[in-house]
């Protein structure tokens, strides 16, 4: 099965003696691809899952296959890409020597490897900017960077953990677009977290809705957007229509005392 599965999965963690639930029963799929969006309130697991895919945690119970194997084999043949909501890029080193590190991992060096360095610089719109320190670039530049990194050694799946969650919002909807032509470029499979419901609807095949305590899917959305995305899309009825579906799935988690409270937050994601 190319793509990403996740079948039944749960996950506890050990505190003060008892097995807490983070996730409870979590099944999902996207085919090779595909976007998926995970969305719902904080601490009800959506990282979690996102680095069981990347094989850091294993799932208490239930299977995870990534394009057909299991995420250690994933993880080992390189085939995993992550991007974190902060950059993390190596400050002594420049934009294509950051770029390149994954390949420097894999043992692949000289020209061939810094050509395809290159051209993810390139692609992400950093061209020019080869030998800068990220110290040099704004947030923006950095989380591009970033996602070149996570690209250069051709992964399966592409996994963003808020990835643009710390930038303003025209920041922040410029990074969306920008994603979304790299994605147009490479049909990498990627799965993203975020709080934000209209980035989900923007970006995303398939958006799954989470409930906390435990952690578990309450709804799944599918986005009948065409692609390519652009900023008219915003304006589609079928995009609003389905910012609501999400919005109601999300506030139905929420005691109806609460929603006149909660419901201006929510709508900023």
């Amino acid at each position: 099965m190319s793509g990403l599965s996740i079948q039944h999965v749960s996950k506890s963690f050990a505190l003060d003696g008892r097995a807490v639930p983070a996730l409870s029963d979590v099944s999902l799929a996207l085919e090779a691809g595909q976007f998926g969006a995970l969305i719902g309130p904080s601490g009800c697991g959506k990282s979690t899952l996102l680095r069981m895919v990347a094989d850091v945690f294993s799932p208490t119970a239930g299977q995870i296959l990534v394009d057909g194997a299991a995420p250690r084999q994933a993880r080992l043949a390189h085939q995993i890409g992550f991007v974190f909501q902060e950059a993390t890029l190596l400050p002594w080193r420049s934009v294509l020597d950051n770029v390149r590190l994954p390949l420097e991992m894999l043992g692949k060096k000289g020209g061939q490897a810094t050509r395809s360095a290159e051209a993810l610089v390139e692609l992400v719109g950093l061209a020019g900017y080869e030998q800068a320190r990220p110290s040099q670039l704004s947030g923006g530049m950095q989380q591009r960077c970033a996602i070149a990194r996570a690209l250069v050694a051709s992964p399966k799946i592409l996994l963003l953990d808020e990835p643009f969650g710390a930038l303003d919002e025209v920041m922040r909807y410029r990074m969306n677009f920008e994603l979304l032509r790299i994605r147009a470029e490479t049909r990498t499979t990627a799965l993203m977290v975020t709080h934000s419901i209209e980035e989900a609807v923007l970006m995303a095949d398939r958006i799954f809705v989470f409930a906390a305590k435990p952690g578990r899917i309450v709804e799944t959305v599918e986005v009948d957007l065409p692609r390519p995305r652009r900023l008219a899309t915003m304006d589609d009825p079928r995009f609003n229509r389905t910012v609501d579906r999400v919005r109601r799935a999300l506030f139905g988690q929420l005691p109806d005392a609460l929603d006149h409270q909660a419901a201006p937050e929510a709508l900023h994601g």
